[in-house]
């Protein structure tokens, strides 16, 4: 009995209902343009702002959804060090944050680039620099093998795993891979937004790596997503989006993957995706105007590089409470220095006194 689209012949011949998935496609389109037009309002600054912001969440949120944790200062900085953009109190960055960054500035920034074997190798070898994914051992830049059995995607406790999907048998990646990337390519009829809703599916399904596969899978969307806008800068980010709607991504791709070759499903709910990211960057941009605006308001103030490092990180969404001894900590210097740089900004009316009390004194932007 089949189970997984996969198991079907000739399964990558997808179909979908045209009518529903033109509606919801000219949608998404119509969002894409007002988006478009209205950052290309904005001045230079603002835009390389807008798009260190998107690119930082993007990266944030797609090694989220795998359950890894980057710090956003070294991912921020590590991107803003890429493109050239100037930005005070930037940190070093540790490799790992490093290679999911270089992936997905190759994708995006260099989304003209053909896509092939050895391009996905090195995001891969990228993702994995020292060849071990958490405690194991995996195959670098390589197709898997399957060594210790099929892959398969498992949730729930050891003994009681529930399987949602297993991909198709290691022998078959080379061939699969080949029709995929001659599609990627090729394929010049379907709109290029409907195209990065197909290929997310496509990818995914085949799973050619040991490790990595759902990264690259979104690094392929917003590559297809590049090329939908002709642009490298990016204003929304799906990969935050699928990390608020995990549970309907999974949900959709397992009922998809568990199907048959007609996918208007998935492509609907991607689609719909899509525009709930594009209409989430309002709260974006209101972040960045602010930012914007606090340094025209401060642009006579004299502020020492630890102080623009803090201020920085507190406009962009601090993590947790401000205190003189993480303020020490990010900044490399002593708890007196810190408390110095913080009774100035205060006398400066840009910090004050939290009011929720605790043991620990907080600070907060005025």
């Amino acid at each position: 009995m089949k189970i997984y689209i996969h198991e079907s012949e000739n399964w990558t011949d997808f179909i979908w209902d045209n009518k529903k998935v033109m509606l919801k496609l000219g949608e998404a389109r119509n969002q894409q343009g007002r988006l478009l037009g209205k950052m290309e309002s904005l001045g230079f600054d603002l835009q390389d702002e807008a798009v260190l912001s998107t690119l930082t969440l993007d990266v944030i949120k797609s090694s989220e959804i795998e359950g890894e944790f980057l710090d956003i200062a070294q991912v921020r900085s590590s991107i803003a060090r890429r493109l050239g953009f100037d930005m005070a109190g930037t940190v070093e960055s540790e490799r790992n944050v490093d290679g999911i960054v270089e992936m997905m500035l190759d994708a995006t920034q260099k989304y003209d680039l053909p896509l092939s074997k050895t391009r996905l190798f090195g995001w891969h070898a990228a993702l994995f620099p020292y060849g071990w994914s958490n405690l194991f051992k995996i195959k670098v830049a390589d197709w898997r093998e399957d060594v210790s059995g099929p892959m398969q995607v498992v949730s729930g406790p050891m003994g009681k795993e529930t399987v949602h999907f297993q991909a198709p048998d290691s022998d078959r990646i080379e061939a699969e891979m080949m029709k995929f990337l001659d599609w990627f390519e090729n394929e010049h009829e379907i709109d290029l937004v409907l195209k990065a809703a197909i290929a997310h599916l496509w990818f995914v399904t085949i799973h050619p790596f040991d490790d990595g596969n759902g990264r690259i899978t979104r690094a392929i969307t917003d590559m297809a997503l590049a090329r939908s806008d002709k642009s490298v800068r990016r204003f929304y980010s799906m990969s935050a989006q699928i990390r608020i709607e995990r549970k309907q991504y999974y949900e959709k791709l397992e009922q998809s993957q568990k199907g048959n070759s007609d996918i208007t499903e998935w492509i609907l709910w991607f689609l719909q995706c899509l525009i709930n990211a594009i209409n989430s960057t309002d709260e974006t941009l209101t972040k960045i105007l602010s930012k914007a605006e606090f340094w025209k308001l401060h642009s006579s103030t004299i502020l020492n590089e630890r102080q623009q490092k803090i201020i920085n990180r507190l406009l962009d969404g601090f993590e947790g409470k401000l205190t003189t001894s993480k303020w020490a900590k990010i900044n490399k210097c002593s708890q007196d220095t810190a408390l110095r740089d913080i009774q100035d900004l205060i006398k400066k009316n840009i910090l004050q006194k939290e009011n929720s009390g605790g043991r620990s004194t907080n600070y907060e932007l005025k």
